[in-house]
């Protein structure tokens, strides 16, 4: 019972040591504005190096990404289907369900529609 304790303690005290050393043995950087502006033949930039970024298409791609994480849990449990009780069974169709749920809200919402 012990020994996974130590050998936790061991490994967040070596990554400790580690996260120390990097910063000991790191290159100081000075924040300069100079060297974060886009660089333009030694002239001074006529424009702003930052382009203006679509929120929807930020929201889009979250949902996205949230709901491939979903799809990727359920993956496991294809794979295991005719294995599993009955009681995992209901985790899962509970775990199916809230995804719906979550899907039906994006959607009443008009989330998923592309604004212009």
């Amino acid at each position: 019972m012990y020994f996974g304790f130590l050998m936790l303690l061991l490994f967040m005290l070596i990554s400790l040591f580690l996260i120390f050393l990097n910063f000991l043995i790191s290159k100081k950087m000075v924040e300069d504005r100079e060297k974060k502006s886009s660089y333009e033949c030694g002239f001074d930039s006529f424009n702003s190096s930052r382009l203006p970024y679509s929120i929807h298409f930020f929201l889009i791609s979250m949902i996205f990404l949230i709901f491939d994480i979903e799809l990727s849990l359920l993956f496991p449990f294809i794979m295991i289907f005719d294995l599993v009780k009955i009681y995992m069974f209901l985790i899962y169709l509970v775990f199916i369900l809230i995804f719906f749920v979550g899907l039906l809200f994006e959607w009443f919402e008009n989330s998923l529609e592309w604004k212009k």
